[in-house]
């Protein structure tokens, strides 16, 4: 039940989200889409009771309650920025916004791009910690916790990989290719192509 729940969520959350866009820039509702996109943390409120539920009524801690306190906190971590990012791509195919802004992909800014997601699965993973441990004290002595356990040892595990990855990032951040970054001139055109246009 909780897995089918989670999968339900899952789909709920790009169904609302979907829906909420739609009414805002398409059929020119913003307070209604608005309205809608506020029904998202419902779905998680959803699975956080029935999950306490479950155990409640005597079922065993595993790997599914685990499941859904890391989804949980995944949720929270990068909810708003995947809304954000997809709301920007609404407003620019459906109200005439600019462009969305692409992530950064080289230098300085890419590694300041990495450590806020970093930021966000840390919160993720202190969201899932706290759930699971909360289940864990629930329990107490009368039953196995080592499943929940081993999902705050993932949850760890991710800020960890992830913490790599930015580091990396840090260290030895990729350069730009010829033409990708280069100095523009008033016409916006990148030195390369100003450079080429030039003639003898």
């Amino acid at each position: 039940m909780i897995v089918t729940l989670i999968v339900l969520c899952e789909v709920g959350f790009w169904v609302l989200l979907g829906l909420g866009l739609t009414l805002r820039y398409v059929a020119r509702r913003p307070r209604l889409g608005a309205a809608v996109l506020l029904c998202e943390p419902l779905l998680e409120v959803v699975l956080l009771v029935v999950t306490a539920v479950d155990l409640k009524n005597g079922a065993a801690p595993d790997w599914k309650h685990g499941l859904a306190a890391l989804y949980i906190g995944f949720t929270v971590g990068y909810g708003h920025y995947m809304i954000t990012r997809a709301d920007a791509r609404f407003r620019h195919r459906f109200a005439g916004g600019p462009p969305p802004v692409p992530a950064p992909q080289h230098g300085a800014a890419r590694a300041r791009h990495e450590w806020a997601l970093w930021l966000r699965t840390a919160v993720t993973a202190g969201i899932a910690l706290v759930l699971l441990q909360g289940a864990v004290w629930y329990v107490g002595d009368s039953g196995d916790v080592s499943s929940l356990q081993g999902w705050q040892g993932v949850a760890l595990k991710a800020v960890l990989i992830h913490g790599i990855v930015a580091l990396a990032y840090t260290l030895w951040p990729p350069k730009a290719g010829p033409g990708e970054d280069g100095e523009k001139d008033p016409d916006g055109r990148p030195e390369s192509a100003r450079a080429g246009s030039r003639t003898p």
